[in-house]
């Protein structure tokens, strides 16, 4: 039976040590292993530990001890910014409580305190800026605001992915951006990357978030147009199915992206190419819109790699 594996270690073997060393409270080794690493990577491992339960409390006694240590810093608001996006959910605003969205800004508040300290410190450290870019859209700062905040990162990387899917995703019309607005963005930054970059899955995410806009029976319509399919189509022969394509910090989210919006628009032979590159590898995002991720992930791949090899 298919297993999906949607954990970074997986993907990259170097982050395990780091792992362990945040499971433990060492931030000592942990920080020595994350300077040895390639700096995409190093951003992946910092969002690793922020998944780690518990990891806030000694986190935030190395940064009160040494208020200059901006990676110890950056890792604090990351795990903050997790712990309230668990309090608040993924559920849109009407399903969220008033005590959730209490604590929720409580700990992206404390987040931004953090992150305006090491930006202040360190101003080109570009994930540091990411989850300012995330915090914004959390706090509500509004278009504007995000913007800016998107702008400090593209001074320094104009093609930072982490920063863009981030961005794409306050443009959309759920965070009072517009369908405009979210694919001109999109567009722009896929077209801007080289071949072979991971930037252009920002077309089929911004294609899969308008789909998830519309109302039955338009969503059906909306992915049987051909200039939709078309668009998603060209964005992964320029990304991720092209031959420049290197399995670069991120390359797990792109590939999962495009799998997923090449099988809604039912393309089964590019579908299963991105399916075959993965392997068990996987992302819950945006898989998770369809509901549950691996179930979701599984099926679609047993279509695609099925419907693939008739032809």
């Amino acid at each position: 039976m298919f297993a999906l594996d949607t954990s970074v270690t997986a993907a990259f073997p170097e982050v395990e040590p780091i792992r362990a060393a945040a499971k433990a409270g060492d931030w000592p080794a942990a920080r020595a292993h994350l300077a040895a690493l390639e700096p995409g990577v190093r951003d992946l491992a910092i969002h690793d530990i922020g998944d780690l339960d518990g990891s806030e409390v000694w986190l935030r006694g190395v940064v009160d001890a040494d208020p200059t240590d901006t990676l110890a810093g950056t890792v604090l608001g990351m795990r903050l910014i997790n712990q309230g996006w668990d309090i608040r959910s993924g559920a849109r605003a009407e399903h969220v409580s008033r005590q959730q969205f209490e604590l929720f800004f409580e700990h992206l508040q404390r987040a931004e305190q953090a992150l305006i300290e090491v930006t202040a410190r360190e101003p080109t450290l570009l994930y540091a800026w990411r989850c300012r870019v995330v915090t914004a859209r959390g706090l509500q700062l509004g278009q504007a605001e995000a913007r800016r905040r998107y702008d400090q990162v593209a001074r320094t990387d104009p093609h930072y992915f982490l920063a863009q899917t981030q961005l794409l995703q306050q443009l959309c019309p759920k965070w009072s951006g517009s369908f405009e607005a979210m694919h001109a963005f999109a567009n722009e930054r896929a077209a801007a990357a080289p071949e072979g970059a991971h930037n252009a899955v920002l077309v089929a995410e911004a294609h899969i978030e308008h789909w998830l806009e519309l109302p039955s029976p338009e969503d059906g319509k909306y992915l049987e147009d051909r200039a939709v399919r078309e668009a998603i189509q060209q964005a992964a022969d320029r990304s991720v199915l092209h031959l420049a394509f290197r399995r670069t910090a991120g390359w797990v989210f792109a590939v999962s992206t495009f799998a997923m919006a090449l099988s809604l628009i039912g393309d089964a032979h590019r579908a299963a190419r991105c399916f075959m590159t993965l392997g068990r590898l996987g992302t819950e995002h945006p898989w998770y819109y369809l509901g549950d991720a691996a179930e979701q992930f599984a099926k679609h791949r047993a279509w695609a790699l099925q419907e693939a090899s008739r032809s």
